[in-house]
């Protein structure tokens, strides 16, 4: 995260589900070390289950917002292991057992929030399982050889037998999950090609009335990049793209040794503010000309909030921008991840003019994405389970999806 988002207030579209009070409902999230779109996601899902019980691998209480932490949290013996707030991950291969050491006995719905081990608990017969996932996980499938090859000498030794067994179980755990939502289209393609299962979309939740618009005159002659330093973003494309065109540009984001790095090789028009307070973030997302983001991201949720914010996005066309960005309404798609290929999309950006992407067709798109829209993809997935009568979803149901202005 480039910086911590401030917690957003309920809202009327977040009151608990209708007929749910009754439900004893498990929230299953892989591990509670920070507030990332992971976190979110299960934010929300307390706020429409408010009495659910939270299952975890490990939790840091001071990194958690109040939303989560007033409900009952309980954590896998991996917790328990020798400086396993820190190490977590290094754990990894013990994790589908602690998973499945797990009773959920007495539940009457289980929902999964996966992008590391958390949907390969054992439900009892006759209780959905629905697994919403940000991603399989990467370093056991399309990225893997990327991690490996990052990795140290012991990592890079053991991957091999550790990631083959990982993804037997992987495999055989997705199996057990009764319905999948999929964050995006991106995301639903890798369950179906490592998982072979179908996904129903359903964009996570981004708090978009924490943003918004300022007056024409406000806005400045620079470009921005917001999101964390690290190689797969391609921090390195978007600072040679801007050295060549000498363009203005403001980096938003850490670590600490990335930004120093990046410095090196940078010229005087790019300016790095590191990581920095919400309100700071917020500030430069709407007075930017355009943010740049050149990643293929899971989902990214960055480019709506610079949207809600009334100002248009340059992606590159992979990923999750798809599902967030509409080539020439809302920001511009290049399908060349080179700094040519960005250079050229500035370019065109440029010719087209500012003015050319309207603040409240940005806003309004970014609002097919705020929580409501969330809540609903949920509720149609409950709908189809046999709790759909407890829940009060017999009737007609409204879309999630809206037209652009």
């Amino acid at each position: 995260m480039t910086a911590a988002r401030q917690e957003a207030a309920p809202v009327a579209s977040s009151a608990p589900v209708a007929g749910g009070q009754g439900l004893k409902v498990a929230i299953v999230h892989y591990w509670l070390v920070g507030m990332r779109g992971g976190e979110r996601v299960v934010e929300a899902l307390c706020r429409m289950f408010p009495g659910a019980d939270i299952y975890t691998h490990v939790v840091d209480r001071a990194q958690i917002s109040d939303t989560i932490a007033r409900h009952d949290i309980r954590t896998t013996f991996v917790s328990r292991l020798p400086r396993a707030h820190k190490l977590y991950q290094n754990y990894l291969p013990l994790m589908p057992l602690a998973l499945e050491e797990l009773d959920l006995a007495g539940y009457d719905l289980v929902i999964s929030s996966e992008a590391g081990p958390a949907k390969g608990v054992i439900v009892p017969p006759g209780v959905p399982h629905l697994c919403y996932c940000h991603s399989p996980m990467r370093y056991l499938w399309d990225q893997y050889h990327i991690y490996k090859a990052g990795a140290g000498r012991l990592t890079r030794l053991a991957m091999p037998l550790l990631a083959h067994r990982l993804r037997q179980w992987d495999v055989t755990s997705a199996a057990r999950v009764d319905a999948f939502l999929a964050n995006s289209h991106h995301v639903a393609n890798r369950i179906e090609k490592y998982w072979r299962r179908s996904a129903r979309i359903v964009h996570p939740p981004v708090a978009v009335d924490d943003f918004a618009p300022v007056p024409p005159g406000e806005i400045g002659d620079h470009y921005l990049w917001a999101g964390e330093l690290v190689s797969y973003k391609r921090p390195d494309i978007v600072i040679e793209a801007f050295n060549r065109t000498g363009r203005k540009l403001v980096v938003i984001g850490g670590p600490d040794k990335a930004v120093a790095a990046l410095k090196r090789t940078a010229k005087d028009t790019i300016t790095f503010l590191g990581k920095v307070p919400f309100e700071t973030l917020k500030h430069h997302m709407a007075r930017c000309r355009a943010l740049v983001f050149p990643g293929e991201e899971d989902f990214g949720i960055v480019p709506v909030e610079v949207m809600a914010s009334g100002r248009p996005v340059i992606a590159y066309a992979r990923g999750g921008a798809l599902d967030t960005v509409v080539d020439g309404k809302t920001g511009l798609l290049f399908p060349d991840q080179s700094v040519e290929g960005l250079i050229g999309a500035i370019e065109r950006f440029e010719a087209a003019g500012a003015a050319a992407f309207d603040p409240a067709v940005l806003v309004a798109h970014a609002r097919r994405f705020d929580e409501a829209h969330f809540r609903q993809g949920v509720l149609d997935a409950l709908a189809a389970t046999s709790l759909a009568g407890r829940l009060g979803l017999g009737g007609a149901r409204r879309s999630a999806e809206a037209d652009l202005p």
